[in-house]
């Protein structure tokens, strides 16, 4: 079921048009990263959808009634980039000022606020006034923020920019235990996040997209066989590594070293001449490894093309 319809969505600012005429839909649960390098219009786009600047052109639509003016905003909750707060405030302050400003009564917010504190790992830090926080805190705190009034849609900025690597997998993991009460749209640009969580993908490029569609679907698209071989460091294993990529089964090639990335139209047939050359010229293998190309790859070509 479609929660939310974009329809031909544009933004210009004098001269410069960052979003130029984009279409989609999200379904009802779903978990769609939207991903795309600085400048491609990402950040606009989001920001339309919360409301905080009106289009130039174009619908919003909420479970097919059209919206405007940002009469939709208690449906949805917002985490941008680089979130703001009042220093002075403590945490358990600042989620119960926002869940105030939803139209919850005291005892809602007061009983939200601690559950979702907690649900952020916040719960310790509660009392402590934000100016003390670190940048992974105020992050987890604008996410507190974001999920504090139950939004059916959460839009998410960049969510996990500013974390160690411990806080990015406790976020990830809450985004997908959210999925069973919300549908999220995140930024990023860390793309195995993108891949782990999220059914769907959009990629943006000079304000359009360029694809838009299920993960899987578009990993089918556009993941080629790949080898990466890595052999000793000597003049006849690198020569024979070089030549390499003037066989007719490459497609692609890239060299580091003493160690080759090569993009195969033909695994089993690369596979079978390759090993046997090592074989027969007594070249010194230290790895051999085949798999396809990652989201990562995939992302660079569309978004480079």
């Amino acid at each position: 079921m479609t929660f939310l319809h974009v329809d031909m969505l544009t933004k210009s600012f004098g001269s410069t048009t960052p979003v130029k005429g984009i279409s989609f839909e999200l379904e009802r649960g779903s978990c769609t990263a939207l991903l795309g390098p600085n400048g491609a219009g990402k950040t606009t786009t989001m920001r339309m959808i919360a409301g905080l600047i009106a289009p130039s052109a174009g619908r919003i639509s909420f479970q097919g009634q059209h919206h405007s003016n940002g009469e939709y905003r208690s449906l949805i909750g917002y985490l941008p980039q680089h979130p703001a707060f009042y220093g002075w405030m403590t945490g358990q302050e600042f989620v119960m000022y926002a869940a105030c400003l939803s139209g919850m009564s005291r005892k809602d917010a007061r009983r939200r606020t601690t559950f979702v504190l907690e649900q952020v790992g916040l719960a310790e830090a509660a009392k402590r006034r934000i100016a003390g926080y670190s940048g992974g805190m105020k992050q987890r705190l604008g996410l507190a923020q974001a999920l504090v009034h139950r939004p059916p849609l959460l839009l998410l900025d960049e969510p996990v920019s500013a974390l160690d690597p411990i806080g990015r997998r406790e976020v990830i993991n809450l985004l997908q235990s959210l999925l069973t009460e919300t549908t999220i749209l995140f930024s990023t640009h860390v793309l195995p996040d993108a891949e782990e969580v999220c059914d769907r993908i959009m990629m943006m490029r000079d304000g359009e997209i360029v694809e838009n569609g299920e993960l899987q679907v578009l990993a089918d698209k556009y993941r080629r066989p790949q080898l990466i071989i890595q052999v000793e460091r000597n003049n006849a294993a690198n020569e024979w590594l070089q030549s390499l990529r003037s066989r007719p089964f490459i497609q692609d090639a890239q060299f580091q070293g003493s160690t080759a990335q090569l993009t195969v139209n033909n695994m089993e047939e690369a596979r079978r001449i390759i090993l046997d050359e090592v074989s027969s010229r007594d070249i010194p293998l230290l790895s051999f490894q085949s798999g396809t190309t990652s989201l990562e790859e995939m992302f660079m070509k569309v978004v480079t093309a």
